[in-house]
């Protein structure tokens, strides 16, 4: 059986609640070895902690996701920056930018971005990062900081060979996930010129289930699909990208 690692999944949200048991039994399954859980604001941090307790191979990360900044978000990073300092985590996020929901708080979204990024070079963790219709202000943002420290993952990558080539040269992994199954995607003509040694696979669950399943609940098992796309855009097999993004996803978060 194939060895994965799901890089990025909300499995503590509300919508896995009736039946967490059976999706976690469903990922051993499927030959998942390890979920990190990205957080998202003061109230995703209980319910992923609980699935810690659960199961040791759910792992948190802590962090404040931009759709979360408003007018309060210093508060929000307070708690953030509280736990950082309590115990260690597998990185800092799910952090980034976000112009697709809303633009008002573009200021505020950018300088917790910063902040977040700085908190992960002094306690030496991974950035996870979401850039929705951001992808290129993002690089600009990681660009201007020049913090050769700073590493992690662009979560749910679907940008261009350029904008993969400007991620990766700044030393950062692509999370590749369920919209490489979908047929207008666009990252068959991408995946290819991607550096093998800077992929990770995600799910994205509950969200952006691959096909068969678009239009349903994601979850954390579904992550073979993406594994086989990936294979056959890059020409390998299987195993070989099972191998390589499960190496690339130990090194990352170490």
């Amino acid at each position: 059986m194939i060895k994965l690692i799901e890089t990025h999944a909300h499995i503590y949200s509300d919508k896995f609640q009736a039946d967490i048991d059976e999706v976690l039994e469903r990922s051993w399954e499927a030959g998942l070895e390890r979920i990190y859980m990205p957080n998202i604001d003061h109230e995703s941090i209980d319910g992923m902690l609980e699935l810690e307790n659960k199961d040791s191979r759910c792992i948190p990360m802590m962090g404040l996701h931009p759709c979360s900044v408003n007018k309060d978000f210093q508060k929000e990073l307070y708690l953030v920056e509280d736990w950082l300092s309590k115990r260690k985590w597998a990185a800092v996020g799910e952090i980034g930018t976000d112009l697709y929901w809303d633009k008002t708080f573009w200021d505020q979204q950018q300088e917790a971005f910063k902040v977040q990024c700085q908190w992960a070079v002094k306690y030496n963790r991974p950035v996870v990062i979401h850039c929705r219709e951001s992808i290129d202000e993002t690089i600009g943002l990681i660009e201007q900081m020049g913090e050769e420290k700073l590493r992690g993952v662009f979560h749910c990558f679907t940008g261009t060979v350029e904008q993969a080539k400007k991620i990766t040269d700044l030393g950062f992994h692509l999370g590749i996930g369920g919209v490489a199954t979908f047929k207008n995607g666009g990252l068959d003509n991408v995946i290819p010129h991607i550096d093998n040694n800077k992929i990770v696979l995600e799910t994205d669950s509950p969200y952006l289930a691959p096909t068969p399943n678009r239009g349903k609940r994601n979850e954390p098992a579904y992550m073979s699909l993406v594994a086989e796309k990936v294979a056959e855009f890059k020409s390998i097999s299987v195993d070989e990208v099972a191998e390589i993004t499960t190496t690339n996803a130990l090194n990352l978060f170490k």
